[in-house]
């Protein structure tokens, strides 16, 4: 599958298609069972046109479980549920419960990673403020094995239909989708920025926009730890933007005749060189 909208933008990295899958790729770049990892990580394989998948027992994090969709997977966090509302905003180390985890758990974990585990990744104010996070997400239990991510220029359309692609874009890419998204529609909210981990962003949000009588985008990596991960495999100052598939060939349809071709815009790729 090619696209438009990559050549009229020029984006430094293929656009990435998300597939559901029961059959595993050949030889895809996965984490192997049990081993932590960023889901991030597997998406900017992709983009460098590395096939990786993941299924229920190698999504890399408990997070990346949730944002994938194979379930409520914070269930399953060192002590539960509640060890991870803490882990998320104030820490473990405040609680009874949280503090006897946490030694059990120390040998297990990297350290920065027991440091979160202890004080808090600080990223929500009260692990009530996390309950509700969680309730708030659109957890999602997917009917595949597989999630696989690969570029969408190696996409068979013909047997390959993917649930959603995947944008990696600088500011002015950023805004040129934005404005593509709300081109042809009668209302001008048509994008979205929830607060969610990265993998959330690209994975069950749009699954909840697929769903929706009138389909938004869903702009991602507002989340400052999976920044970190994509700057070391992709460089600085990207954006995720990421589409269902109807709203996809939506905006390819309308790339001829757009603002994309007219002096405005052209002038912005000049100023990049």
């Amino acid at each position: 599958m090619q696209s438009k909208i990559s050549t009229a933008i020029r984006l430094k990295y293929p656009p990435v298609a998300l597939l559901w899958s029961d059959k595993s790729p050949e030889k895809p770049i996965q984490f192997k069972k049990g081993r932590w990892g960023c889901v991030m990580w597997l998406i900017a394989s992709a983009a460098k046109r590395k096939t990786s998948a993941c299924d229920r027992e190698t999504f890399g994090c408990f997070g990346g479980g949730v944002g994938l969709g194979f379930g409520n997977q914070y269930k399953n966090f060192p002590g539960g549920e509640e060890c991870f509302c803490h882990f998320l905003s104030s820490g473990n180390e405040l609680w009874e419960t949280g503090r006897q985890t946490a030694d059990m758990v120390k040998s297990f974990l990297k350290d920065e990673t027991y440091e979160h585990f202890v004080h808090g990744e600080r990223y929500l104010k009260t692990p009530k403020r996390v309950k509700k996070f969680i309730e708030y997400l659109p957890i999602t239990d997917i009917p595949a094995k597989y999630v696989v991510f690969k570029s969408l220029d190696s996409v068979n359309s013909e047997n390959e239909t993917p649930q959603s692609i995947i944008f990696f874009t600088d500011p002015d890419q950023l805004s040129a989708l934005v404005v593509l998204a709300n081109y042809g529609r009668w209302d001008n909210e048509n994008v979205i920025i929830p607060y969610a981990a990265g993998c959330q962003t690209i994975g069950i949000y749009p699954y909840q926009e697929a769903k929706a009588e009138k389909q938004r985008a869903v702009v991602g990596l507002t989340d400052l730890s999976a920044r970190v991960y994509i700057r070391k495999q992709l460089g600085d100052n990207l954006m995720t933007f990421t589409v269902p598939l109807a709203m996809f060939q939506e905006m390819e349809g309308n790339v001829e005749g757009s603002f994309l071709e007219r002096s405005t815009w052209q002038s912005l790729l000049k100023m990049k060189g």
